[in-house]
């Protein structure tokens, strides 16, 4: 089984894959632009997630109001560990902040916000260990936006495969048109303020 906390993800030497799901339109304007455009916001917090499966959880497949175009964006893994290094976990974890004032003096001030929850299987259950979640505020989305992102792919076709397939009982041909995620590399200091060795 993968340690408690791991950053699991599609990516290669320069890149890593992050997945979001939005509305028509927002997703029709990202893709005709190659990065995110209005009606897409640029005032409030984004959240960006490297498991494919927790997307599927938090979006229904895609078929939640508002998330029905799920995105696969590929941006700079120089962004991405920018943003890991400026990250204040949503929960006062003992081992990385002092104490709970000592979290909401940083969380407060915080432009990145991590959150772990249970990763997924393909059914949607629980797994023991956790998934991550990158929260991006108003103050980085610009570099997000116009930095770090690479390319932009519609992912909902693949999305719909493979939700009807397991519909259909079919979970063995759904299996392999998911993304190859692989253990994602961090160093000791962002590994240590996203709380990855607490167990």
């Amino acid at each position: 089984m993968p340690p408690t906390y791991e950053i699991r993800a599609d990516y290669d030497r320069d890149t890593i894959v992050v997945y979001q799901a939005y509305s028509k339109a927002i997703a029709t304007a990202a893709l005709a632009s190659g990065t995110f455009a209005p009606p897409f916001s640029f005032g409030r917090m984004t959240w960006i997630k490297p498991s494919f499966l927790w997307m599927m959880e938090r979006s229904n497949w895609g078929q939640k109001s508002g998330q029905e175009y799920v995105l696969a964006i590929r941006i700079k893994r120089s962004g991405w560990e920018e943003a890991l290094s400026q990250a204040v976990l949503t929960h006062p974890e003992r081992g990385v902040y002092r104490d709970a004032d000592d979290w909401r003096r940083q969380f407060e001030s915080a432009v990145v916000h991590v959150q772990w929850d249970p990763e997924r299987t393909l059914r949607g259950e629980s797994l023991d260990y956790k998934s991550i979640q990158v929260g991006i505020s108003r103050h980085v989305i610009e570099r997000y936006v116009q930095e770090w992102i690479v390319e932009i792919t519609d992912c909902t076709p693949v999305v719909r495969k493979i939700h009807r397939l397991l519909q259909d009982g079919h979970s063995s041909k759904a299996k392999p048109l998911l993304p190859k995620e692989r253990s994602y590399p961090v160093s000791e200091t962002i590994s240590q303020r996203l709380g990855m060795k607490l167990r």
